[in-house]
């Protein structure tokens, strides 16, 4: 079970994330159960971002998908200054969920933490999303010390 420990009050640089004894450990999944931010800060909510490219076209296959919604979670991370260990949440929303779907998800967002804690997440599966064809979608929030 990983446990990390809380960051005095007066370090307000990082989030800090936890997986408490008596709780499974999610890091094998690529999340945590908490996401502690003390304040002052900015908090930045990124829209549900999916899979497709900026011409607007999704491909068929849900692993691109994936890669390409990522790859635009952290475009738009970057333009309020941000990147992915700024994030304390997730919600990701799958259209036909399955163990698979869940794996695929799990090692992208794993290489990409490349090490790092997984942020607080909860994932939705979901009969249907925005377009035609849209089978991921990823949302998050971060925050940045002011």
């Amino acid at each position: 079970m990983s446990t990390s420990p809380l960051i005095p009050s007066s370090d307000f640089s990082k989030p800090v994330f936890l997986n408490p004894q008596g709780l499974y450990d999610p890091s094998g999944n690529g999340y945590s159960h908490l996401a502690i931010v003390e304040t002052p800060a900015r908090f930045i909510y990124v829209a549900g971002q999916g899979g497709e490219n900026r011409n607007g076209t999704l491909p068929p296959d849900f692993a691109e998908q994936v890669q390409q919604g990522l790859l635009n979670l952290q475009l738009a991370l970057s333009a309020a200054k941000a990147d992915l260990g700024d994030v304390v949440k997730l919600t990701v929303l799958i259209v036909e969920h399955s163990q698979q779907r869940l794996e695929i998800f799990a090692t992208a967002l794993q290489t990409l933490l490349a090490g790092r804690p997984g942020p607080a997440c909860t994932l939705i599966p979901v009969p249907r999303l925005a377009l035609d064809g849209m089978l991921f979608e990823i949302d998050a929030t971060a925050v940045i010390r002011r």
